[in-house]
């Protein structure tokens, strides 16, 4: 049997290497989801397990980074090939960051655990949705390389700006009427940081699936100031 040409081996190993991303991915969103869920029931206990995941997370960004160098260099892929292979690695390195937010998210739930709860605050739940779907429908866009879906996503990031705005606004005047609970003012504000870094993280990963599919950059919202 022939072997396989070097542009078919090169495909052989992207499709490897999308593959240990969606791995990546599906370990990254399922860490958030959990981030949040210890948040909200203020579970100290939930850190310990998401640190081992977080650290198969920071493995799988080694290998990938470390294939994407060999591939390079041996196949020194040009075009769409390139473009596959770049993009890729930036939403690796990009997943990789999720993974250590909603890490970050856990460890806030374990100082909240010690520390009196505030009043509801459905608004910082609001902006978890947000976050998380924002972070799906990222990903899928790019399982299904669909610039439509990825410049929806896109769509979204001013909305996740403007809620965590207004959290933090709710935050700083609990702070200011009760300062018994400024410590635990300040672990929601540290989540709402960390929900909206993960849809800006997610604004990334769907610019570059645009790139991908068209070969075009949208990013620092480009495409606004073309067509105001």
């Amino acid at each position: 049997m022939r072997a396989p040409s070097a542009k078919r081996r090169l495909h052989l190993e992207l499709d490897l290497l999308q593959s240990e991303l969606q791995r990546m991915a599906g370990l990254a969103e399922d860490l958030v989801g959990r981030g949040v869920e210890a948040f909200l029931s203020r579970d100290a206990e939930a850190v310990e397990s998401m640190r081992e995941v977080d650290r198969v997370i920071d493995s799988i960004e080694l290998d990938i980074d470390e294939r994407v160098m060999e591939l390079i260099a041996l196949h020194q892929p040009v075009a769409a090939d390139l473009r596959h292979i770049i993009t890729i690695q930036k939403i690796c390195n990009d997943i990789e960051r999720v993974g250590d937010h909603a890490l970050n998210i856990a460890k806030a739930a374990s100082r909240l655990a010690e520390l009196p709860p505030l009043p509801d605050t459905p608004e910082l739940a609001e902006l978890a949705v947000l976050s998380q779907r924002m972070l799906r429908d990222s990903l899928a866009s790019f399982g299904s390389r669909s610039p439509e879906l990825a410049r929806e996503v896109c769509s979204r990031d001013d909305r996740v700006d403007e809620m965590k705005k207004s959290v933090d606004v709710l935050l700083v005047q609990a702070m200011s009427a009760d300062p018994s609970r400024i410590m635990s003012a300040l672990q929601y504000l540290r989540v709402s940081q960390q929900l909206e870094r993960i849809g800006d993280l997610s604004t990334n990963i769907a610019e570059d699936v645009v790139f991908l599919v068209e070969g075009r950059s949208i990013k620092h919202n480009v495409e606004r100031r073309q067509n105001p």
